[in-house]
């Protein structure tokens, strides 16, 4: 069976927002936690170590994506 590399991802993992963003990996997982938390409280299922990208931008550039 034959894996598919998706190009254009929908979440970033603790390593990927860890380099965005200058932090520690450990910074990196507190701040997926917190970002989790959050979205889990509106009723979104989220999945543990990751974020999704455009709701990440959102909340840590101040805009959404189109």
């Amino acid at each position: 069976m034959q894996e598919t590399v998706v190009q254009n991802k929908l979440y970033y993992n603790a390593p990927e927002l860890s380099n965005l963003l200058g932090v520690s990996l450990g910074q990196s997982y507190k701040i997926i936690r917190t970002l989790n938390s959050e979205l889990s409280d509106m009723g979104y299922i989220t999945i543990a170590g990751r974020i999704p990208k455009a709701y990440f931008k959102t909340k840590y550039f101040g805009f959404e994506e189109k």
